[in-house]
């Protein structure tokens, strides 16, 4: 703290400070992230859009993956500002309640895991005065019970369902849905599934056992890979035998750990965001170019709101003002209609404009700060 009288400072020490007092207001968050009225303008054409695309069932693209984009699409109107009594919404909800199985899952029988997990983040944005309290913890429960129990090294993962090989994507989005659910960050299912979690990280040692991962190269340590399992069909397998690591997949595990309580100077932490901060980029999905490129968006936001750094210093030393260069990345790829779209090679379905819309409306609620 400055105690001295600043009138008696000369000129230019006061112009230094000045500055100081600019730059430490910028550092703490004061002045970050788009403007409310720039944030609206897109977030109206957006929620225009979605509103025009909607089902007269309240679905969304209900053949593409079941209720999980009319999840995602929820979730999306209500985290930037549609309120969950508005007439989409309810229509919407009724929709997705009419999905619910006996056994508490959410889903077509296809994509079991991932839909219910999705499902639970629109419930649980919707749930006023305990609403769907009830259909959280069933949902809670189901996923639990597809929850791989084996001692190997699929012990603690999720994948699409119970006989589903694990990966780091569906396990990052059932840990977000468990806690969502109200589970205690001290569950069995979340800390086992921490552990899957970390053994998709390219960082060897005791939290991470597999032979692969002592071949990782110097450029991916400390990302996460999507499939901990070499074999012909890991496509992401290096030359030296190890795994290569990818944007979304390594954003998801340091949201996870996050979200978890894991403590931002633990090893896997620290390295997840060593390797942010080394391809910290926009432009694609590191690993993948373009491909996935709107889920991409929506766990970079998320990670990083909660790592709670406003200007994320990438490894040269730059300041990035990451909400608004991913709200004006946004916003330079909205098309006229209020959508997205990823018309790229490898799409990963976000040439759906429902998905990739929902998505990029998760991806706005972050780049404002609360």
């Amino acid at each position: 703290m400055v105690r001295n009288n600043p009138f008696t400072f000369t000129v230019g020490t006061t112009f230094a400070l000045a500055l100081f007092v600019v730059a430490s207001a910028s550092a703490q968050g004061v002045k970050v992230g788009p403007t409310s009225k720039d944030l609206q303008s897109v977030r109206d054409k957006a929620i225009g859009f979605l509103r025009s695309s909607q089902n007269p069932d309240g679905s969304f693209s209900p053949k593409f993956a079941g209720p999980g984009i009319t999840s995602l699409a929820i979730a999306g109107l209500i985290r930037n500002g549609v309120a969950p009594d508005d007439p989409a919404v309810v229509k919407a909800l009724k929709w997705l309640e009419s999905q619910a199985k006996a056994d508490g899952g959410i889903h077509n029988q296809k994509l079991a895991n991932y839909t219910t997990s999705v499902a639970v983040m629109a419930l649980r944005d919707a749930n006023i005065n305990g609403k769907y309290d009830a259909a959280l913890k069933r949902a809670a429960e189901f996923l639990k019970k597809i929850q791989h129990d084996a001692d190997d090294l699929d012990h603690g993962g999720f994948g699409y369902d119970k006989g589903g090989r694990p990966d780091m994507s569906n396990s990052a989005f059932t840990v977000e849905a468990l806690l969502a659910a109200g589970l205690s960050k001290d569950d069995p299912a979340v800390k086992n599934a921490l552990k899957f979690i970390s053994r998709c990280q390219n960082l060897p040692g005791e939290t991470n056992t597999n032979p692969w991962a002592t071949k990782t190269a110097d450029d991916d340590k400390g990302g996460f890979v999507y499939d901990p399992h070499l074999g012909d069909k890991n496509k992401y397998q290096t030359a030296a035998g190890g795994l290569r690591s990818l944007g979304a997949m390594t954003y998801s595990g340091l949201k996870s750990f996050l979200y978890a309580g894991v403590d931002k100077k633990d090893k896997r932490v620290e390295a997840a965001v060593a390797w942010a901060r080394a391809h910290y980029t926009l432009e694609e999905n590191p690993g993948m170019g373009k491909a996935g490129l709107y889920y991409y968006y929506h766990t970079f936001s998320k990670a990083l709101d909660a790592f709670g750094e406003d200007l994320f210093e990438d490894a040269k030393g730059k300041k990035h003002d990451w909400r608004m260069e991913l709200f004006q990345t946004l916003q330079k790829q909205q098309l006229a209609n209020g959508s997205w779209r990823n018309m790229g090679e490898r799409t990963f379905g976000e040439d759906n404009a429902d998905l990739a819309t929902s998505f990029a409306l998760l991806s706005l609620s972050y780049c404002q700060k609360r």
